[in-house]
């Protein structure tokens, strides 16, 4: 376990904001009466920058941005079973750059829709409960990962349907794993956090044949040799209570718990030691009223900003790249928001709320 580095205090960002961008609400839409999960810009094809999906109740949707704050909606998918509830969903692409969206929720199946053709392509079953995030990785986008309830993180081919890899065993989480997140450059390197109150970095390096086998598998994907995973190279306590968000920043980390705040820290690892180490934290971006679990952040295609909304409504955009932190702009919208999701330069931020709405 990674101890919290002594020394310098972390710089805490002011909540006054710079006013460095202004941002409107352009366009209102409800789905339904069921709440929204998750929102997701298309960040793997250019082509489709301004493409999004949703998810809420059974349903997955497809909208694109249009001049003057005009939103299309372009596709729509109702799962077959009436009681499914999606929580989260990702953008994938098959080997032949088909756009797949990938969506998970209560039920633990992940379904892969091929979005060029309007078909599901796959239904993943593995987990044994519930699926809280999904992430697509940026550098092979066939690859998704998935966080759930039952204490584990898989790693998927959509492609061929097989799971490669299970993170979970000795060292693995105690409690439901909330969210995941691939390493932009380093293609070995994941991290998760959940309802443990830890951070933990796995890597899959002594584990990649495993992965580029998974690309030409052509048996039964039940059949495959699927490899656990079972300790991770650092494992972090930085928070007090549920940490229910973590994002790579390159080396960094950010993440946030219930304490009204996202923390950016960076992990030192012992190479002779796996799993311990120092945690250095650097930076906090406070969010207030925003001491409930399952309010996710989300940043914007090159980590220049985060945006985060909170019970009350409220919208907060941080600049990244900046110390001390700058509030880049704090917007009110009166409404409860769940997720956000950053456009590809952070000019669209989209906003999901418990009615239902879509901002």
């Amino acid at each position: 376990m990674a101890k919290i580095a002594l020394g310098c205090e972390p710089v805490v960002g002011s909540l006054t904001p710079s006013k460095k961008r202004e941002y409107r609400l352009t366009n209102r839409l409800q789905e339904g009466k069921r709440p929204l999960y998750a929102v997701v810009f298309n960040f793997i094809d250019s082509r489709y920058f301004n493409v999004f999906a949703t998810v809420g109740g059974n349903r997955v949707t497809v909208y694109q941005c249009l001049d003057e704050g005009v939103i299309a909606v372009l596709q729509s998918y109702v799962d077959e079973d009436k009681d499914e509830s999606f929580y989260t969903v990702s953008w994938a692409c098959n080997i032949d750059g088909a756009p797949f969206v990938v969506a998970g929720g209560i039920n633990g199946i992940m379904r892969v829709i091929n979005a060029s053709n309007e078909e599901i392509h796959k239904s993943f079953v593995g987990h044994g409960d519930s699926i809280n995030e999904i992430r697509t990785q940026p550098l092979k986008p066939s690859l998704v990962i998935s966080a759930s309830k039952d204490e584990s993180v898989r790693l998927w081919n959509v492609h061929t349907g097989i799971c490669i890899l299970i993170f979970a065993g000795a060292g693995g989480h105690r409690n439901e794993v909330l969210s995941v997140d691939f390493h932009p450059s380093d293609i070995y390197r994941i991290a998760s956090c959940g309802m443990d109150n830890t951070v933990k970095i796995w890597s899959m390096k002594e584990f990649w044949t495993y992965v580029e086998k998974s690309f030409t598998w052509t048996d039964c994907p039940s059949k495959f040799p699927t490899k656990y995973v079972q300790f991770p190279v650092f494992i972090a306590s930085v928070h007090s209570n549920y940490v229910d968000c973590n994002r790579w920043l390159g080396d960094f980390m950010l993440s946030k718990s219930v304490d009204n705040e996202i923390v950016l820290w960076e992990p030192k690892m012992k190479e002779q030691s796996p799993g311990e180490g120092t945690a250095d934290i650097l930076q906090k971006y406070p969010v207030p009223e925003c001491d409930i679990w399952f309010i996710k952040f989300s940043c914007d295609f090159n980590y220049n900003a985060a945006a985060i909304g909170n019970r009350e409504g409220k919208i907060y955009v941080w600049e990244l790249q900046s110390s001390p932190p700058v509030l880049i702009a704090r917007s009110l919208v009166f409404l409860w928001f769940i997720f956000f999701c950053c456009g590809r330069n952070s000019y669209y931020i989209n906003a999901l709320c418990s009615h239902a709405f879509i901002h």
